[in-house]
């Protein structure tokens, strides 16, 4: 008996990871990739024209097909534009290095959100085969897994607000082995078109989505609590 507890512990423990970590995934992706407006109001907000000479409508295209790769819709890290009156390969090779970096990171989280569906699926279907109570343990376990995440989100983010700057630092220096992602605004279209306060933002709206998932399905697991009393009261009258 003990040990089907702690089964069934584990398989919902396992479901819950795996489902925030679907959720996150899908909160930068939609922040990433929803609203191209997004990336254009951002351009306004840091003046980006005034430190690239370039039409709104060119930046959004280089935008557009960057994102395109590091999805991985395009093969090359490649885009012909006018630039002070130039046509001209917008990325230099430093940029197509560092952002083929970058891309490995984009579809790695793909790939471990599809793993982590996977996992869920798998967990939930053995949770079922086992008839356990789904219903208590699984809201349970999103609950408690939820805890340690926004621990985890709220230390992030009082160090985010506290230094920006280092966090930004720390987290390529964690990812990338070299220090090919430092970029001179001199010499370096890339940087000029991303300042640091756009990744800022982009952060911000990244944890907005996450938060916003993990409201809903905390409703959810309110809802499950409030049907399982209200069974119960129903059993007891019986």
């Amino acid at each position: 008996m003990k040990t089907k507890k702690i089964l069934h512990g584990f398989l919902a423990a396992a479901a819950a990871v795996s489902l925030i970590l679907i959720l996150f995934l899908s909160a930068f992706e939609i922040a990433a990739y929803s609203d191209f407006g997004f990336y254009e109001k951002e351009y306004e907000k840091y003046e980006i024209q005034n430190m690239l000479p370039m039409k709104m409508d060119d930046i959004m295209d280089v935008t557009e097909k960057m994102m395109a790769y590091l999805k991985g819709d395009r093969d090359e890290l490649s885009v012909s534009t006018t630039i002070d009156g130039k046509e001209q390969d917008f990325f230099n090779d430093q940029d197509r290095f560092h952002m083929g970096e970058v891309r490995d990171l984009f579809l790695g989280g793909f790939a471990l959100r599809r793993a982590a569906a996977v996992i869920l699926v798998a967990a939930v279907v053995l949770l079922l085969i086992l008839k356990a109570d789904i219903r208590r343990i699984l809201p349970k376990a999103y609950e408690i897994t939820v805890g340690v995440f926004l621990a985890l989100v709220l230390f992030l983010g009082i160090a985010i607000s506290v230094n920006f700057d280092r966090c930004f630092v720390i987290f390529h220096e964690l990812f990338f082995d070299n220090d090919l992602w430092m970029f001179d605004p001199a010499t370096d279209y890339m940087i000029r078109m991303l300042p640091e306060g756009f990744f800022l933002d982009m952060t911000i709206r990244i944890g907005g989505f996450f938060l916003a998932f993990l409201i809903f399905f905390e409703l959810i697991c309110m809802g499950l609590r409030i049907w399982r009393k209200k069974k119960g009261i129903r059993t007891a009258y019986k």
